[in-house]
C-alpha cells in the first residue's frame, strides 16, 4: 500500500521548512513552500528520484514561496495557492520580501483553491482548510488517509504563527487552530512551516492556545 513520504530542507533566512512530498510507490510528488535555495531543492528531488507534479503553497510570505517561480520554470509544473492570497503574493511589501531586506518577490499562482476543496496530490486526497490568522489566506492541507497535516505557519510544535504582520489576527488564528485543526483526530501528525513535527493531540495538551479552547468553543454556541 502506497504512503505519502516527506523529506524537508530548512531554507531562507527565516529557517523555513520546505517539504518534498511523494508517493513511495510511484515517486510522483509535490514541493511544499519552497522559500529559497532552488538548487538545493532540485538536488534533493533528484537524490530521491521524485517526479514533482506541482508546487503547493500554504501562504504568500516570501520565505515560503521565494523559489517557487524558478522551480515552476525548471519542472514545468503549476503553482497551487489559496484564492485569498493573490494580493499578498503579488505585493513585495505585504509578503515581507522588502521588510526582510530581500529582493522584491512577486508571484502569480497557476491554480487557486478554495476552502474545503479536495486536491489529488501525489495520488493522495488532500483537503484544503482555510486557517486565517497568520495571513488572511493561510491554509493547511489535511491528508485523512495518511493522518497527516501540513500546517504552514498556522500551528507549530508548542507554538503558533505570528499575527503582527499585515493581514494577521490573533483572534482569527485562535479560532483557526481550535475550531478547525484541533477538531482533527489527535493522532494526526503535524508538519509545520518551522520547527519540528508534532501531533494534534500533543498540541491540544501543550500549545499556548490550549487555555483558550473552552472560551473559543463557548463563543460559537
Amino acid at each position: 500500500m502506497a504512503h505519502l513520504k516527506l523529506k524537508w530542507l530548512v531554507v531562507s533566512i527565516c529557517a523555513t521548512n520546505c517539504y518534498i512530498c511523494y508517493n513511495d510507490e510511484t515517486k510522483k510528488g509535490f514541493i511544499l513552500d519552497p522559500g529559497d535555495s532552488p538548487e538545493r531543492i532540485k538536488a534533493k528531488v533528484a537524490e530521491l528520484s521524485v517526479e514533482p507534479e506541482s508546487i503547493v503553497l500554504t501562504h504568500g510570505h516570501f520565505d515560503h514561496m521565494g523559489a517557487a517561480g524558478v522551480l515552476r520554470d525548471f519542472y514545468q509544473i503549476p503553482i497551487i495557492a489559496y484564492e485569498g492570497e493573490q494580493a499578498l503574493l503579488s505585493d513585495p511589501e505585504a509578503n515581507l520580501s522588502l521588510a526582510f531586506g530581500e529582493s522584491p518577490v512577486t508571484l502569480k499562482a497557476d491554480q487557486y483553491v478554495k476552502d474545503g476543496e479536495e486536491l489529488l496530490l501525489a495520488g493522495f486526497k488532500a483537503r484544503v482548510i482555510h486557517t486565517p490568522g497568520h495571513t488572511r489566506g493561510s491554509v493547511c492541507y489535511y491528508f485523512e488517509s495518511e493522518k497527516l497535516l501540513l500546517s504552514g505557519d498556522t500551528l507549530f510544535c508548542g507554538s503558533l504563527g505570528r499575527t503582527d504582520f499585515p493581514g494577521g489576527s490573533t483572534r482569527d488564528i485562535l479560532f483557526s487552530i481550535i475550531k478547525k485543526l484541533f477538531a482533527l483526530p489527535e493522532e494526526t501528525a503535524v508538519y509545520a512551516g518551522h520547527n519540528e513535527p508534532t501531533t494534534i493531540g500533543d498540541e491540544k495538551a501543550q500549545n499556548p492556545v490550549a487555555p483558550y479552547i473552552s472560551q473559543v468553543l463557548r463563543s460559537e454556541e
